[in-house]
């Protein structure tokens, strides 16, 4: 297996620039350093996701809500789901039944999208194994292909150590990196270049797993948040709390191994969550960065230690020789192994609305496929969303479901993640709760979930499955 940064077998890294339709900031933004400015400038990309009210649904749309709310709660919250359990030599045919979290046609093999009068057709020559398209806010799923086939992830799975992970330390935190840290490094695995003996902060290793993908700055994270074994436990945890249930993690870098597995649901959900988190946005949409080097003695015999330039490798963000870049893009994460293929989860924002992307596995042996077709499904989305009739959505985590004691998602009620520590930003809680749309007054369904009282409280969660938005926040916080 390889993880390698070639221009053949996984990730180029090209300098490239980002850009907007209407970008009224500079290409590049400067940040100021964190953790004593020991990882230099980073340069985010110059978008924003705005919290927008909740469209008005159609009078249609309520009554089909009030008279099938039973059977779309069943849909919504499955009640269990056997663990994964990927054959050892994956086959290019999906399994005839996966899992219906999300809605009954996201487990069924195949395309599944609605065409109706309006309503664009698809891409041609779309080659990956699974894809998704979904409202990042709204969690409609618009079309999907094989959405909950259980596959290798790659690199991708690293969203799900960030979003488990990262709340955890402060951005300042400082580590120097012992021998055992490094421990157990796949073979041909990508890495950014941590060297032992030398201290990091945590924003720095944080840049080296969304910018290099390196799995040497995953294994000292780990390292710190106890070991491996424990962060793998943790993400599990976490997967499941988010009802990612066709996921299984063994290494925490994504790096293959046996029985490790998501889907492209599951990623488009992991990646919903770490966008809630304002640290999460800005390392996914950072395109180049200072990363610190290794402590040398000058002509002078004075210590100096330098830093090196480490560049996005998601090619939708910064472009490549034969693709540009997304325009209005802004993360999330790619991955190739040579069991996973190319893998890639994105999300991008255009006239205000938010669209996830997830495509893996691209069966055309083709240079940055796996962006290509990503790029065609935005384009389609984009111009098919309002017109087409969602096929499914993106479940809510468990501890959001309208089914939780009255109050429970109240944004006052100090519901989060239940972990310590974090960046005290404020945006790191663990669990997003459903009243987190109540906050911009997007919505008013935490206030709907509080109503007690029978029909009431039914209702309310009826409206729930339709009305849901989960508003994203600044993508980054730029400095002026």
């Amino acid at each position: 297996m390889t993880q390698l940064h070639t221009p053949k077998a996984s990730r180029n890294q090209e300098t490239g620039r980002l850009s907007f339709i209407r970008s009224v900031s500079p290409p590049h933004v400067r940040f100021r350093g964190r953790g004593g400015g020991r990882g230099g400038t980073s340069h985010a990309v110059p978008c924003t996701f705005s919290s927008v009210s909740a469209p008005q649904k159609t009078t249609r749309r309520s009554l089909l809500v009030t008279s099938a709310m039973f059977s779309s709660l069943a849909l919504s919250v499955p009640v269990s789901y056997a663990a994964p359990s990927p054959s050892p030599t994956p086959s290019a045919t999906p399994p005839a039944n996966m899992s219906t979290v999300g809605g009954e046609r996201l487990g069924q093999p195949g395309t599944q999208v609605e065409l109706a009068s309006g309503v664009p057709v698809l891409p041609k020559d779309l080659s990956a194994r699974s894809w998704i398209v979904a409202d990042a806010e709204s969690g409609e799923v618009l079309a999907a292909h094989n959405a909950h086939w259980r596959l290798a992830p790659a690199s991708t799975m690293k969203m799900l150590f960030a979003d488990t992970v990262l709340p955890k330390f402060p951005s300042s935190t400082k580590h120097k990196v012992v021998p055992s840290d490094l421990a157990g490094l796949g073979s041909g695995s990508s890495v950014v270049g941590i060297k032992e003996d030398e201290t990091y902060t945590v924003h720095d290793l944080w840049l080296g797993v969304f910018l290099a993908s390196g799995n040497d700055a995953v294994r000292v994270l780990s390292a710190m948040n106890g070991g491996i074994e424990a962060t793998v436990e943790q993400m599990n945890e976490h997967a499941e709390e988010l009802q990612a249930l066709d996921t299984h993690v063994v290494s925490p870098d994504g790096y293959d191994a046996p029985r490790q597995v998501s889907s492209a649901y599951d990623l488009t959900l992991i990646a919903r969550s770490g966008l809630q988190k304002k640290d999460f946005r800005e390392y996914c949409s950072t395109v180049t960065a200072k990363f610190p080097g290794e402590t040398k003695k000058n002509k002078k015999g004075k210590s100096v230690r330098g830093a090196f330039e480490i560049q996005n490798t998601n090619r939708l963000l910064r472009g490549d020789s034969d693709i540009p870049v997304y325009q209005g893009i802004a993360g999330v994460k790619n991955g190739y192994t040579s069991k996973a293929g190319y893998t890639f989860t994105g999300v991008a924002e255009r006239d205000g609305r938010v669209l996830l992307v997830t495509v893996m596995n691209p069966e055309k042996d083709e240079h940055n496929e796996v962006y290509k077709e990503t790029a065609k499904l935005f384009d389609w989305g984009f111009k098919a969303a309002g017109k087409v009739t969602p096929v499914g959505e993106l479940v809510p985590p468990k501890s959001a479901e309208p089914s939780a004691q009255p109050g429970a998602n109240d944004p006052g009620s100090g519901s989060g993640s239940g972990e310590a520590g974090g960046s005290g930003d404020g945006e790191s809680s663990q669990k997003p709760v459903v009243g987190a749309a109540a906050e911009g007054g997007s919505s008013g369904i935490g206030i709907a979930l509080g109503v007690t009282g029978g029909l009431l409280v039914l209702l309310a969660a009826g409206a729930f499955l339709v009305n849901r938005r989960w508003p994203l926040p600044d993508l980054v916080r730029r400095r002026r």
